[in-house]
């Protein structure tokens, strides 16, 4: 039998002076929110743009899927796993430096959002008090433009620089990128690595007033006490995705291990080791039932990896 070569992504786990941690199979379960989800071909934690490059490279050479993630906190992993590259920004993508005279912070998008808010305020600065409580890292953030019904990180943006395995590293200016509701106009293969954002000088009192505030209402309104992915549905145009759902008579409802949260029907969570086909079939029995009831096709908000279709 003919020896086996190891291709050059397996080889990079013994190369310890390569500046990412490379794991193969890697079970995706530790990765999300969901706590749900296969192994992925490979994992890799990239922490320099060199190291970044290096892996679309090989991606590109070896003819592998890839696909780059944050913590995990709106996807949906299949059983299966992923037969592909799962990349994490780290390292030198997760810091930021102030720039005081202007009022600016540049970040590195691996960098979670949860600290970059603790950050800014601590430093005097109001202008991300919106994304108090939101799970996930910058480049998440960027990339589905999160926010709240009166605020979002696309009002923020100076500029916004991604890498993509044709073009490298290119900077876009905010005025340039169209910001929608939890979309945006970058392209699928641009990995968003770094992002300026404009703040503004306020009392801390305020700032905290307001954070408290945001965060008692997500508390309130929000099921936090068991893994799940955020809202799954994108609120159709002048409804309440929650509300249809909770109308057609699913709030409670469970398939598996899996349940349409009984505190807020726009989350399905894993109540009991759920798997990602009892997460599937409540997704689509929701789908099914709004559509039937009103007419309504309700668009996923959670993204899936893995799955056929």
């Amino acid at each position: 039998m003919a020896a086996r070569h190891c291709s050059e992504l397996e080889l990079l786990q013994f190369d310890d002076s390569f500046p990412a941690d490379v794991r193969l199979n890697e079970p995706m379960s530790r990765h999300t929110t969901y706590r749900i989800g296969g192994p992925a071909h490979a994992y890799v934690e990239a922490q320099s743009v060199g190291a970044l490059n290096t892996i679309l490279r090989i991606c590109r050479d070896e003819n592998l899927a890839w696909c780059a993630v944050g913590k995990g906190s709106n996807l949906l992993v299949s059983d299966e796993g992923y037969d592909g590259v799962v990349i994490v920004l780290a390292g030198e993508f997760r810091n930021w430096r102030f720039d005081e005279e202007h009022c600016r912070v540049t970040v590195g998008a691996g960098t979670i959002l949860s600290r970059l808010v603790q950050e800014v305020f601590h430093r005097g600065y109001s202008g991300m008090e919106f994304a108090v409580g939101t799970p996930g890292t910058v480049g998440g953030a960027l990339r589905m433009n999160a926010g709240t019904r009166d605020d979002w990180i696309g009002n923020r943006v100076v500029s916004v620089t991604v890498m993509s395995p044709e073009k490298g590293l290119v900077r876009y200016a905010g005025e340039d990128i169209q910001w929608g509701y939890r979309s945006t106009s970058f392209l699928p293969n641009e990995i968003i690595v770094e992002c300026e954002l404009q703040l503004e000088r306020a009392l801390s009192g305020n700032i905290n007033e307001k954070m408290r505030a945001l965060l008692e209402r997500r508390k309130a309104s929000q099921p936090l006490n068991y893994p799940s992915c955020g809202s799954v549905f994108r609120n159709p145009e002048g409804h309440s995705a929650g509300a249809l759902i909770e109308e057609v008579g699913l709030k409670g409802h469970t398939h598996g291990g899996a349940q349409i949260s009984t505190k807020h029907a726009n989350f399905i969570v894993n109540v009991d080791n759920a798997t990602a086909e009892d997460v599937r079939q409540l997704i689509a029995l929701a789908q099914s039932k709004v559509n039937e009831r009103y007419g309504i096709e309700l668009q996923t908000e959670v993204k899936f990896l893995g799955f056929e279709d």
